[in-house]
């Protein structure tokens, strides 16, 4: 089982990204439960961003509320983060993180790869 982030890249002061995180495998995945999208600007610790849980509750950092919006899609096994007027300080690497239900393995912690936005002019 494995969670595959990808949507990052460079833009300017302002602007809009939208990240995806899929979670796929090589066995049966039964199910998806909380989601998590955290981020690691240089010189900083890994912080949670926003959180979606299996019923689409979510919650956000401060710092991101009114500019961030957290979805999925559980048909797709997808969690998405809508990011808008975004800033400098938003730079970082990007980490998707969640439950995942496997078949014979059950529930477990899984981390994507990161994906890097940067946020300049």
């Amino acid at each position: 089982v494995q969670l595959q982030a990808s949507g990052g890249g460079l833009v300017q002061p302002g602007g809009s990204l939208r990240l995806s995180c899929a979670a796929s495998g090589s066995i049966s995945i039964l199910g998806v439960g909380t989601m998590n999208w955290y981020r690691q600007a240089p010189g900083k610790q890994r912080e949670m961003v926003a959180t979606i849980t299996s019923g689409s509750s979510t919650n956000y950092a401060d710092s991101v509320k009114g500019r961030f919006t957290i979805s999925r899609d559980n048909a797709k096994k997808t969690m998405y983060l809508q990011m808008n007027s975004l800033k400098p300080e938003d730079t970082a690497v990007y980490y998707c993180n969640g439950l995942v239900q496997a078949l014979g393995l059950g529930w477990r912690d899984y981390w994507g790869q990161g994906t890097l936005v940067t946020v300049s002019s």
